[in-house]
């Protein structure tokens, strides 16, 4: 993945941490922010035997539509109409601090219970974009679990609840036979499920990452390394709550959930631990690779000071031939004054000697095993290892 998208994932992923209301606000207030998405509302009506799907404009026409169905679920898109979503909230009976904490995007995965609901908040984790310019995408789904309806808002159109829709659309499994409660557990353990090919992505991402480690790091690699830590940061503070939260409707809330339907919160719960795991061990890994990395790097290091140390050594006996030769002593002042300078092969003489040395360094170094990776130490090492 290139370190481009990593900074679009992390920029993204971290948007939704910063809309909340400003220090010393009082309780309960709706506010609207710049960039939240305009207000849509869609019904889904159903029985064992029956389905509708509607557009809804008002909250009177939502709590209209409930009261048709055996079971409805209203799903709201875009929190930016804040007096819709005022008027939503009262006609649902819901809570003033539980609508202020569906505005303000930054709440941790919790269970909360009304008088007249349960309230439930989860984080959805999504790409979104092309295939290879995707972004990661963390969004609150906020849910009010009623006694025949659920009531879901959402940041933004787009989610990963299609395969919901779609078993509501077409009566599949049990869920058009079960309560709201089922609707709520299908609409969690969709969420829950969601986060696996996102971690798998990661997966694959770190993947690549150790191949660069190995093979040529750089100091952009180190970059990459610590944007992943903080987007997988991101979605561990996105995944641990959940845990607690689920668990709470598995053996909790007997007013709002059903014992049947108990089981099924129970396997969401598993696959909560398991993401867990997964993103524990990911995150585990990244730490190894930071470790690798300045590893990889201070073996690089070693083998450029090898080589150098080596030209260096080489060249002290050469250096000190040449720098005695190079002394201006006259032969014809005194017999003792350098008397190979006079000779007809002297400086062919003192070449040998010199290339003499350096082959002599060199096969030293070989039989040592400094020069290369398949030198003969290496091999009889090896050898000696199999015996």
């Amino acid at each position: 993945m290139p370190y481009q998208r990593i900074r679009k994932m992390y920029k993204a992923a971290k948007r939704d941490y910063h809309r909340r209301a400003r220090p010393g606000t009082a309780p309960g207030t709706l506010h609207s922010f710049d960039d939240t998405s305009p207000t849509r509302i869609t019904g889904f009506g159903y029985d064992a035997d029956s389905y509708a799907e509607e557009e809804l404009k008002t909250a009177e026409e939502a709590l209209a539509f409930t009261k048709k169905w055996k079971c409805a679920w209203i799903n709201i898109d875009g929190l930016a109409d804040i007096e819709l979503l005022r008027s939503l909230g009262a006609a649902f009976s819901v809570h003033m601090l539980a609508m202020e904490d569906v505005i303000n995007v930054h709440q941790r995965a919790k269970v909360e219970e009304y008088k007249e609901n349960l309230f439930i908040v989860t984080r959805m984790a999504r790409f979104t974009g092309k295939k290879h310019e995707r972004n990661l995408d963390i969004e609150q789904v906020s849910l009010f679990l009623g006694q025949n309806y659920i009531l879901s808002f959402q940041e933004r159109e787009g989610d990963v609840l299609d395969p919901v829709r779609e078993r509501l659309r077409h009566g599949k499994g049990r869920i058009r036979t079960a309560g709201a409660d089922y609707l709520a557990y299908a609409i969690l353990d969709t969420i829950v499920d969601g986060y696996f090919p996102v971690l798998e992505e990661y997966g694959e991402v770190l993947d690549d990452m150790e191949e660069v480690v190995f093979a040529n790091p750089t100091p952009d690699t180190l970059t990459q390394i610590h944007d992943m830590r903080r987007e997988l940061l991101l979605l561990r503070r996105a995944i641990w709550p959940q845990r607690e939260a689920v668990s709470g409707l598995t053996y909790e809330y007997q007013e709002f959930v059903q014992e049947d339907n108990r089981a099924f919160f129970r396997d969401c719960h598993d696959h909560v631990i398991q993401l867990i795991d997964i993103a524990e061990s990911q995150r585990e890994r990244l730490s190894g690779l930071s470790d690798l990395y300045i590893s990889s790097i201070s073996y690089k290091m070693n083998e450029v000071m090898k080589v150098l140390t080596i030209i260096a050594t080489i060249f002290i006996p050469l250096g000190f031939i040449t720098g005695l030769y190079g002394m201006n002593f006259d032969p014809g002042a005194s017999p003792w004054n350098m008397p190979e300078l006079s000779s007809r092969y002297g400086y062919p003489a003192a070449l040998t000697v010199m290339v003499t040395i350096a082959g002599a360094f060199l096969w030293y170094f070989y039989r040592k095993g400094w020069l290369f990776e398949n030198s003969l130490a290496a091999s009889r090492d090896h050898h000696e290892d199999n015996q």
